[in-house]
């Protein structure tokens, strides 16, 4: 997307700019470009404006040396540096790890700024006041109701105890069943801030898939973060006495399932920075889920939202394997623990950089309440969000009757037109789409791809002709000879990520989305 900046109004750039998704880094940029001025800032605003400032990309650098982050109402800030062309250091700042928008959270604090007393005292007040305003033991005496007297606030997405009702008498409010309450992921309204907490939830033909998957593979306990359909269906496949019996945990940030689980089958969790909001209580929880007892197996199921940044994520998910490692017997101490991350394919490179033992499946996985992520469609049109997993991939069965075969070269199930190459060795495809082979690129790439002579490689036909990848040479030092990863004058003691993109730290909207996914 483009800025049109002929006689702009700032107001309405402003406006139109939020609307559009792009963040407060973004926003500066452009007003430095073309000299414009933000109406009514104050001190912060110009802060942040700053740290945005002629910078070519932003880093997350993740924790490390035990240092304390501050905190905002989500627990532990990240802490970001700008990146320069040229490698020149950058001011390092803390911001929100689950939410890209101000208005969602403002939190906001340079690394090396002097924070007073009364500046502290402030943020732990505010911290506090977002704090959800009850706590998980009171829903404990709503299961003893009887069923008349179970009521549901639409409005507050609440389930009220007899004493709350009078509160809510001016609100939408309805009978609950038992049917209800065993999917409370129907019953709430899926929160949808596409800039922090959007919830896109399975359908059941991904749900049952990957129940079924996890069943055969022989996992009795399975950690369910930010998988909320899938813990409401082991729960009602338990009910049904027709399978092997099977524990969850949901770990989510999303505190209203606190009202429809115990302490023991939920915790309140930020997935991107590894916070647990109930404390060493919740996370004592998590521990004596992972431990494996009289066969027991455990494996995590993790559906993070798809603006997330990978390596907060991977760290994140590395934290609760270790975890895992360390209740495990001598015999495990080096193993991983299983896991499953569903994220769009186009972040495949992103993930293995930080994750390498993971592999990338075919399978697609769909949601209900998503306009694009659907089964059945065809072409640029299917969905593109995948399953990554450390499990052996040849294990991981997919179903035939959707299209699905088993490749006996690659060992792993593959979509129908994902055909294997005899020359790449490799079944390539990425996108669902049968892919075509480049002699000259010495590789298989789209099918609407075409090689151009002048660039020396494959891409879409009205490409940018001579901008070539890699013709940019190093990010940090400028050099042809090597990219940024590789760049010996690169901080390498520190895990980092790089954003191309100035606008935005985190992903981009479904629209971006879909054209990263065409042009990947």
């Amino acid at each position: 997307m483009r800025f049109y900046c002929d006689k702009i109004s700032i107001t309405s750039f402003l406006r139109d700019s939020e609307q559009h998704g792009f963040h407060s880094q973004g926003i500066a940029l452009v007003l430095k470009r073309f000299k414009l001025k933000l109406p009514d800032c104050n001190h912060n605003d110009m802060d942040v404006a700053e740290a945005y400032d002629d910078s070519f990309g932003i880093e997350v650098i993740l924790p490390e040396g035990g240092k304390t982050a501050p905190c905002c109402p989500h627990g532990p800030t990240l802490l970001f540096e700008k990146v320069s062309k040229g490698g020149e250091e950058g001011r390092r700042f803390y911001a929100c790890s689950a939410c890209r928008d101000r208005k969602d959270c403002s939190f906001f604090q340079w690394e090396d700024d002097k924070v007073s007393e009364a500046r502290l005292l402030a943020r732990e007040a505010e911290n506090r006041s977002k704090r959800p305003p009850f706590s998980q033991q009171e829903f404990r005496k709503f299961a003893s109701l009887s069923l008349d007297e179970k009521k549901f606030c639409q409005d507050c997405q609440l389930l009220l105890l007899p004493r709350e009702r009078d509160a809510h008498s001016s609100h939408r409010c309805a009978a609950v069943t038992a049917s209800q309450l065993r999917r409370p992921s129907v019953l709430l309204r899926p929160l949808d801030n596409k800039k922090s907490n959007a919830q896109y939830l399975f359908t059941d033909r991904s749900s049952h898939f990957l129940l079924d998957t996890l069943a055969g593979l022989g996992y009795t306990k399975v950690l369910c973060v930010g998988t909320p359909r899938l813990q409401e269906l082991i729960k009602l496949r338990n009910l049904e006495n027709k399978h092997e019996p099977m524990k969850s945990l949901l770990l989510d940030i999303d505190f209203r399932y606190a009202q429809f689980y115990s302490q023991d089958e939920f915790c309140h969790y930020n997935m991107f920075n590894h916070h647990f909001f109930g404390g060493e209580a919740s996370s004592a929880v998590m521990q004596a889920f992972l431990r494996e007892c009289d066969g027991e197996k455990v494996v995590m199921v993790a559906d993070p939202p798809f603006g997330g940044l990978v390596k907060p994520l991977a760290n994140s998910f590395s934290l609760i394997s270790q975890t895992w490692r360390k209740l495990q017997s001598s015999e495990s101490s080096n193993v991983d623990m299983p896991m499953m991350w569903i994220f769009p394919y186009f972040f495949e490179p992103r993930i293995l950089e930080c994750l390498s033992s993971f592999t990338m499946l075919d399978y697609q996985v769909d949601y209900d309440n998503h306009p694009l992520y659907k089964h059945g469609k065809t072409g640029r049109k299917q969905s593109p969000v995948r399953l990554f997993t450390n499990i052996c991939p040849r294990d991981v069965v997919l179903p035939k009757d959707e299209g699905y075969r088993f490749c006996s070269v690659c060992q792993r199930y593959v979509w129908s037109l994902n055909k294997h190459c005899a020359k790449c060795n490799v079944c390539p495809s990425k996108d669902g789409r049968e892919w075509k082979h480049c002699s000259t690129c010495e590789k298989c790439v789209k099918p609407s791809w075409k090689h151009c002579q002048t660039c020396g490689r494959c891409a879409l036909p009205d490409h940018p002709c001579g901008q070539g990848k890699g013709k940019e040479g190093c990010f940090n030092c400028g050099s042809l000879q090597h990219k940024r990863k590789a760049c010996p004058l690169k901080d390498t003691h520190r895990s980092s990520e790089i954003f191309d993109n100035p606008t935005t730290h985190y992903l981009p909207s479904i629209k971006q989305q879909t054209k990263l996914a065409s042009s990947w």
